[in-house]
């Protein structure tokens, strides 16, 4: 893939998997902020464009790994990957965030100020997640098998544009979340409980971006375009 500075930071990411870890260790939005030129990406970071080439040229230059190309399998299987691989495991370590944030903030919250919106924030994501997975699951994601399938023309364009907005709203959230706690910085006096809240908001981030990156950026392109093209 030949990489300019007007090519998005999306694109990039769909074609080229090995360019997620670059983003990632660099800070870059591959997935809600995706949409942007890779140079205005990395302006807004702070670092070179040049340097960010390089390291996505030598990434790509590795070699394959057993990671799948999901702009090639059928998108009931990247379907299938989504659900198992993020809703599931959120659905359960949601109401462990919230149990921990919550306990933290109450015993901790005097001495660090942030805990409170910390444990506000990990409430509202939480219960936010929960209902996108299910509106996801029940309309969306079924609509899409359906156009793969060929059954009927389901509009999937509007309830697509909902879960992108709902993306961004997640985004934001984990965004305050890094900037309030100083990037997860844990003092020296936290309690192994305070440290594990930390620890698994890090991994929530982390497998957060690779979600949103797998849906906005791969799998409502492909069936948007797949129900054009059935259309045509």
């Amino acid at each position: 893939m030949i990489i300019t500075e007007e090519t998005t930071v999306a694109d990039i990411a769909s074609a080229e998997p090995s360019s997620v870890r670059v983003f990632q260790r660099n800070g870059i939005d591959f997935c809600c902020g995706g949409k942007m030129p890779l140079a205005h990406a990395c302006q807004e970071r702070g670092v070179s464009f040049a340097e960010i080439s390089r390291a996505l040229e030598a990434a790509a230059a590795q070699p394959v790994s057993d990671e799948r190309d999901w702009n090639r399998e059928p998108l009931h299987t990247l379907v299938d990957h989504i659900v198992t691989t993020y809703h599931d495991p959120l659905r359960e370590e949601l109401p462990r965030l919230e149990s921990m944030a919550a306990n933290v903030s109450r015993v901790h919250g005097a001495r660090a100020s942030q805990l409170p919106r910390v444990n506000a924030i990990v409430t509202e994501l939480s219960a936010d997640l929960r209902a996108h997975m299910c509106k996801e699951e029940i309309v969306l994601f079924p609509a899409i098998r359906s156009i793969e399938a060929g059954v009927g023309q389901h509009p999937i364009a509007a309830p697509i544009s909902v879960m992108e907005d709902e993306h961004g709203h997640a985004g934001a959230m984990l965004a305050e979340l890094r900037e309030i706690t100083a990037g997860y910085a844990v003092p020296v006096w936290a309690c192994a409980t305070f440290r594990a809240l930390y620890q698994g908001l890090v991994e929530l981030e982390s497998q957060m971006q690779m979600h949103v990156h797998l849906e906005n950026n791969v799998l409502f392109p492909r069936a948007l375009a797949l129900l054009g093209g059935a259309r045509g």
